[in-house]
């Protein structure tokens, strides 16, 4: 790729740390829940966490090729880093502002998150209980003097880093202890008084009983720290040939805990020595890896905050929508056969495409059942009900992206309860990873081979499907599914390679496809034909995409985008982008289908994709774009991106200062698009 000049486009990392910003401004909005700001605190760390593991990992790594990298990447990486440590050092001291000012409003609502120090008389003998019963035999201290190596630290696990003092013989003694999340709540509930909720955090009856801990040692005073480490998330996987690919994507994900540092944070208020020590001890690198934080950290286990039954604290549960079809229906099969079926998780259930496998796994009528698996639930449904279709005698084959980044280790475990039961696992096609979303069954039907197809935004995951906005459309449309079947041949057989009428595949195809209907728009512009785009994605990344969005705007195409996370194009700038509007909207559900309309002179094209407007997802993933033909569920999708491109309440105007203003109504009757579009198919289940 030939870089461009740099003001004519956001750089990625920067662009990320704006959509994390977005999501601080949730935790900040006090339109709410109380809770549930709490929550978007613990989505905003996650995040942190994550862009560490894998982006500044990779930036880091970058700066080893400063001169190429730069010419490649477009900026150098060390200046890149340094602006990340500012941004993110501020964005901790905005974070911790707001937890301070959270727990004050929790405290009007009678909830105390208590420390060590403001224990209650009634919570000391439920605290020493609680110690010596169950947390003490979770707890194994590393006595840093009496040990020759510095203990290698885990990654995303927290610390408490102890100096221990003997004031009268000046003695000291520091040591480290792993906080056991893994085996307790982060969060212990503490005896309520006067209609009064109390918490406190485990680390904090760590500190309590310090002590206690340290019962053998003659030290009257201790000092402790929260620390943690994040380390690059990036997996190293060799070429051995004598390992299957599934023992070394095991071995890798292993190796991943031992990952070099890319971030140390620590509390603020840590005694200077104790920081040097153990800043020396572990070789990090001040310059980028060395971060002050606050007295907590891991705020990612925040998502899991007890609700405590305060029910107005908490968004309000959305039973899910009916869809009349199916509900008429005993079959889903049937169902299908009258109408293509659009499923909006979550404001439809997941647990109609769960009726989908297990309908497939026990009909006699259907032979083989066909899926992609990129990520799964812990506990899959989806996993269960094809290895019942197995075990019914159908041929099932699950493709298993082994490479799924932070799901290898749940992926390795089902594939290999899969092989067991007797499906046919696949792991992909060689430097490219699976991600596109499909799943295709046939059945036998009057002498006939008819297919059923199911392809999605999203993965098939029902625990993501309650948060996550993902598209599945349920269709036996042949010209869908026959091209959907040639995928999945070349899944299985990487050496033929299709041409595709109705799919938009990647790597091969999409990208070239996109530019055709980008460029027919620019036609109808100068034919005066009706001639826009609208477009909803996560990322907008690829330089070329962005080059080609730029000269559709020259050509007077109208496009609108709603891009929920990196957005490197730069809208509204005279000339180039001005007919460019892009949003981003941060709601109580994380906005994740991709659905693309073009406006083709009139006669609207649509299509929803796993795909990203990223360089990865059109020329090193296999993706796929499906045409959506049904002119009900066009009209619903265009409508998705309408409601977005009208909320006046959640929406931010991405723009070239990053300030992420909201979208305000003004003189507009308030709109939230996630509120809004629920009434929308509420209406149609009843019509």
């Amino acid at each position: 790729m030939i870089f461009k000049k740099p003001s004519r486009y956001i750089n990625r990392e920067i662009s990320w740390l704006a959509f994390n910003q977005r999501v601080l401004q949730e935790a900040e909005n006090p339109s709410v829940p109380l809770i549930e700001r709490l929550r978007f605190l613990g989505i905003f760390s996650n995040n942190l966490d994550e862009f560490f593991r894998v982006r500044v990992a990779t930036l880091r790594r970058l700066m080893e090729y400063e001169k190429k990298a730069k010419e490649f990447y477009g900026d150098n990486p060390k200046v890149i880093l340094g602006q990340i440590k500012r941004i993110v050092t501020e964005f901790q001291k905005r974070f911790d502002a707001l937890y301070f000012e959270i727990k004050k409003e929790l405290e009007a609502e009678k909830i105390f998150l208590l420390n060590e120090s403001q224990l209650l008389p009634e919570h000391i003998d439920f605290i020493n209980n609680f110690f010596e019963k169950d947390l003490t035999h979770s707890l194994s201290p590393i006595m840093l003097n009496q040990v020759n190596v510095f203990p290698e630290l885990k990654d995303m696990t927290i610390y408490l880093a102890v100096k221990m003092t003997n004031r009268r013989k000046l003695a000291k003694e520091y040591s480290i202890i792993e906080i056991p999340t893994s085996d307790f709540s982060r969060f212990v509930v503490l005896p309520s008084t006067d209609n009064n909720s109390y918490i406190i955090l485990l680390e904090d009856v760590i500190r309590y009983c310090l002590a206690k801990v340290f019962s053998t040692f003659n030290y009257d005073h201790f000092e402790s720290y929260t620390i943690k480490v994040t380390r690059d998330a990036e997996l190293d996987v060799d070429n051995d040939i004598s390992e299957s690919f599934l023992e070394k994507i095991a071995k890798g994900v292993k190796n991943r805990k031992k990952g070099d540092p890319v971030r140390f944070v620590y509390d603020s208020k840590i005694s200077g020595d104790l920081l040097s020590y153990i800043v020396q001890k572990m070789g990090l690198d001040q310059f980028d890896t060395v971060i002050p934080g606050g007295r907590y950290h891991n705020f990612r286990d925040f998502l899991k905050f007890p609700s405590l039954e305060k029910k107005h604290l908490v968004n309000p549960s959305l039973r899910p929508i009916p869809i009349p079809v199916l509900e008429k229906n005993k079959s889903v099969f049937q169902a299908m056969r009258e109408q293509d079926i659009l499923l909006h998780f979550p404001y439809h259930s997941f647990s109609n495409y769960i009726r989908l496998l297990k309908e497939a796994a026990i009909d006699p009528e259907v032979k083989s059942i066909k899926i992609t698996l990129y990520r799964v639930a812990t506990e899959s449904k989806v996993v269960r009900a094809l290895i019942n279709a197995a075990q019914n005698g159908k041929e099932v084959t699950a493709m298993v992206e082994l490479k799924a980044r932070f799901d290898e280790r749940s992926n390795i475990k089902w594939a290999e309860r899969m092989e067991e039961a007797g499906v046919n696992v696949i792991f992909g096609v060689a430097s490219l990873k699976v991600h596109c979303k499909m799943t295709l069954i046939t059945r036998e039907e009057g002498g006939k081979s008819i297919q059923y197809t199911a392809i999605s935004t999203g993965n098939f995951h029902e625990g993501n499907a309650n948060v996550y906005t993902d598209i599945t459309l349920l269709t036996c449309n042949s010209k869908i599914s026959s091209e959907i079947e040639r995928v999945f041949t070349f899944l299985e057989h990487p050496y033929l390679i299709y041409q595709y009428r109705h799919l938009l595949v990647s790597p091969n195809h999409m990208r070239k496809r996109l530019y055709s209907l980008i460029e027919k728009e620019m036609e109808n512009a100068a034919e005066g034909k009706p001639s826009y785009m609208l477009a909803k994605i996560n990322n907008l990344v690829d330089f070329e995409v962005i080059d080609k969005l730029y000269e559709a705007n020259k050509a007077g195409v109208s496009i609108k985008l709603i891009v929920r996370g990196i957005c490197s194009l730069i809208p509204g700038i005279p000339g180039l982008s001005d007919k460019i509007e892009v949003v981003s909207i941060i709601d109580r559900f994380l906005e994740h289908s991709r659905i693309f309309i073009f406006a083709n002179g009139g006669n609207e094209l649509c299509y929803i994709s796993s795909a990203d407007w990223m360089t990865r997802n059109l020329d090193r993933r296999i993706e796929v774009a499906t045409p959506i033909y049904d002119p009900l569920i066009k009209e619903n999708l265009k409508n998705v991106i309408l409601f977005g491109l009208k909320d006046n309440q959640k929406a931010r105007i991405i723009e070239e200062n990053l300030g992420n203003r909201y979208k305000y109504c003004g003189k507009n009757k308030p709109f939230r698009s996630q509120v809004e579009l629920y009434k929308y198919y509420h209406g149609q289940s009843e019509d």
